[in-house]
């Protein structure tokens, strides 16, 4: 296994819970009791530096609905990790000041309309659309880095042009277009018109407008697109090998499962345990021999097997393998 020297990033789902109830999520309105615990938290630190993990992102669920997320973001942050979570922006008006007192560095909000009539409808959650902008606004001035992620589909494509000068206007500074992703192919009526608006905004002036992280989400090139049109299939890393797989180890604490990729626990029902079984103690370990087997086989084969890639993860791997690295936070 080739070592990056990048540092990593360490996902970790914390609970499976939500107070949204979108339509494109498995955990809709989900009432889950599990917690990734404290104690838990304080276990996987010591394993993470060790792993050269510089990045930690909270995941769900919905991370502000667990009552300790405060605390375990300063509990990494005095860790010496840069903490960052990822949120439908319910709660984070009312929550931020203390997320930023206790060292958050990063907060992730999922933005999918360029107004609360349609952002609303698509999370069929009232009030969604005007807490994730102030949010995002006062995350900004409390120097919390404000990111959006956008899932893209027939239904909001068009949406993208006026979404990207509003979130340019609230000072939000990176954007991930996510393409839609259900088990189904999804038809667009004009596939030259997803190009035209696509294009659009992926080729506007970064000066004045804020442009989005990695590959389109309908692809590149001629051939992903034709794969995305088609098949739903979307952009992902360049052959030969997918290069995310050495950076990311996403936890899934329910389960005690990790994966290299954050898409992955949502396709793939492998992964790595968590726990050592070889000792009593079940302590936790990362980047166990288990691990990094699950690793290898992504690398050489994601680039052709994965058909769930995000548009961020597919950019990443091929900045890496183009330039050698990447720029901080662009997983």
């Amino acid at each position: 296994m080739s070592m990056s020297k990048r540092e990593r990033y360490l996902f970790i789902r914390i609970l499976e819970a939500c107070n949204a109830d979108c339509f494109m999520c498995e955990f809709a309105l989900s009432r889950d009791t599990f917690r990734f615990s404290a104690e838990d938290f304080a276990e996987i630190l010591p394993e993470a530096r060790r792993a050269g993990v510089g990045y930690v992102r909270f995941t769900g669920g919905e991370p502000l609905m667990h009552r300790d997320v405060v605390e375990l973001v300063r509990t990494g942050t005095d860790a010496g990790m840069r903490m960052s979570l990822i949120t439908n922006g319910a709660l984070l008006p009312r929550m931020v000041g203390r997320l930023a007192d206790a060292g958050l560095a990063q907060v992730v909000v999922s933005v999918d309309g360029a107004s609360a009539a349609t952002h609303d409808l698509y999370r069929r959650s009232p009030g969604m659309f005007d807490n994730a902008l102030r949010g995002l606004r006062a995350a900004a001035a409390l120097g919390v880095l404000p990111r959006v992620n956008s899932v893209v589909g027939p239904h909001n494509y068009a949406e993208m042009p006026l979404l990207q000068e509003v979130l340019t206007e609230a000072g939000v500074r990176q954007w991930e277009l996510s393409a839609l992703k259900l088990e189904r192919v999804i038809a667009y009526p004009d596939p030259d018109d997803v190009r035209r608006v696509g294009d659009r905004v992926y080729n506007a002036d970064p000066a004045q407008l804020l442009v989005p992280l990695g590959k389109r989400f309908y692809g590149d090139t001629p051939e992903e697109q034709e794969r995305y049109f088609t098949r739903s299939e979307t952009p992902r890393a360049s052959r030969p090998l997918c290069h995310v797989v050495d950076d990311v180890i996403y936890v899934d604490g329910k389960y005690g499962r990790m994966y290299a990729c954050s898409c992955l626990p949502h396709r793939d029902g492998g992964g790595a345990p968590l726990r050592d079984s070889d000792n009593d103690s079940g302590s936790i370990r990362l980047d166990t021999p288990a691990f990094r087997s699950h690793a290898d086989f992504f690398r050489d084969r994601g680039p052709d097997l994965c058909s769930g890639c995000s548009t961020t993860a597919a950019g990443y791997s091929d900045d890496v393998a183009r330039l050698g690295t990447a720029a901080p936070w662009q997983y």
